[in-house]
């Protein structure tokens, strides 16, 4: 492989010069253009190469001055001397960074490249350019197309396409952006990559003692444990509302899956811990049906505090309490503070399902 060795702090000709007293054995011969944007020799330096040997007075102007211009904008180790843009896939860059593209190149603009340009250069054919136009932001739109059909859709072949369409502008003022999303994105990778603190035997993701083991209806002793949107906390008296909250929640298009005790538990093991195991590790939310009958029952006392206990001030909304009938005795002082449903209420009755089936299905 020959090299050309480009200086990047002079103009183009002094850097020819220089690189040569950089590495005296090469001749003008060897001096080659790196066009892939590969970082080679001292830091001062910038190397380029391309497949076939010519010699540096057969390039161009244009073609060195490319070569440098493609060297700065995807150099592809920037924001670390060991990290390749190229290998940095568009997932990397985050909502503010996507939208202050798009304002760059949604516009449509006589002057400068838009988004039109950089679809094209990602390989986009014109019926499908056309019909991103009807799109609120066609450039979120190719972002999202491109890399959903290019798995080599990456952060270091957005910088190449925007420097092809001469919007070297974009990323001179998005780079501060760009890098800082592709430094939290490796800082991700590495923390995922890391041992847990834990060891596996006193891990709490894994159950610890037999009887967290086949616990429900569907539970697969040698699989995955069987896991609910919500775990449903009643008293007996309130079960007629809980086969409501079934129908409503369950057969309909919501299609909900409900942890309701008395239907989806197997008997034989302890209340307490199977209980603290659902609602903890197996349920996303809990829903709590409060009525007269609930503030006199230890087992609802315990599900609520123990679920309080997991979110301090409801920061993850993981406790839903549902209120289906009027109450003789005050409602309990420790859900006061949480937003609630309230079947009660004639006027409010028709958002009632929809309201508590859109929280349960939050992430």
């Amino acid at each position: 492989m020959v090299f050309v060795c480009v200086n990047t702090h002079h103009s183009l000709l002094p850097r020819v010069t220089q690189s040569r007293s950089i590495y005296p054995a090469l001749t003008p011969q060897h001096f080659l253009v790196l066009l892939s944007g590969r970082l080679c020799g001292p830091p001062e330096t910038s190397c380029y190469f391309i497949s076939r040997c010519l010699p540096l007075q057969c390039l161009p102007f244009c073609v060195l001055s490319k070569a440098c211009r493609l060297r700065k904008l995807s150099n592809m180790a920037c924001v670390d001397s060991e990290v390749d843009l190229i290998t940095i896939p568009l997932v990397a860059l985050n909502v503010t960074v996507r939208k202050k593209l798009a304002l760059y190149l949604n516009p449509k603009n006589t002057v400068a490249a838009d988004w039109t340009a950089v679809a094209e250069a990602m390989g986009f054919n014109y019926l499908e350019i056309k019909n991103h136009e009807t799109s609120q932001s066609p450039t979120k739109t190719v972002l999202e197309n491109w890399h959903a059909r290019h798995s080599d859709a990456t952060v270091g072949k957005l910088l190449s396409i925007l420097s092809e369409v001469d919007r070297s502008d974009i990323v001179k003022d998005l780079r501060p952006l760009i890098d800082k999303d592709v430094r939290k994105y490796c800082e991700s990778l590495k923390k995922k990559a890391e041992p847990p603190l834990q060891v596996p035997e006193v891990d709490s993701c894994f159950p610890r003692t037999p009887e967290r083991v086949g616990i429900t209806l569907e539970d697969d002793p040698d699989g995955a444990p069987e896991l609910f949107d919500a775990f449903i906390c009643y008293c007996q008296s309130d079960f007629e509302f809980v086969h409501e909250m079934i129908r409503e929640l369950e057969q309909t298009e919501y299609k909900l899956k409900l942890c309701v005790f008395d239907r989806d538990v197997l008997p034989g093991s302890c209340v307490w811990t199977i209980t603290s195991e659902l609602i903890e590790k197996r349920c996303k939310r809990m829903v709590v049906v409060i009525s007269d009958e609930y503030l006199e029952s230890d087992a609802c006392d315990f599900q609520t505090k123990f679920a309080l206990s997991l979110c301090p001030g409801a920061r993850n909304k993981r406790l839903i309490p549902v209120k289906y009938k009027s109450m003789a005795k005050p409602f309990p002082s420790i859900l006061r503070f949480l937003t609630i449903c309230d079947y009660t209420r004639p006027p409010t009755q028709a958002w009632f399902w929809a309201r508590l089936a859109k929280a349960l299905s939050q992430p």
